[in-house]
């Protein structure tokens, strides 16, 4: 699943979920993270522990 955070393909930052790693960013400017680094970060937004 790939989701773009300002609703606008490619002009903006997305968020795409595989099935063992989260990507996170634009172009070249990318984050991956495992599975557990992605539930700890939505964790910590939910509880607003950032």
């Amino acid at each position: 699943m790939k989701v773009y955070l300002c609703g606008e393909r490619g002009c903006c930052p997305s968020v795409e979920v595989h099935t063992d790693f989260v990507t996170i960013g634009e172009g070249t400017n990318m984050c991956t993270l495992t599975l557990d680094e992605w539930n700890e970060l939505k964790d910590r937004i939910k509880n607003e522990d950032v």
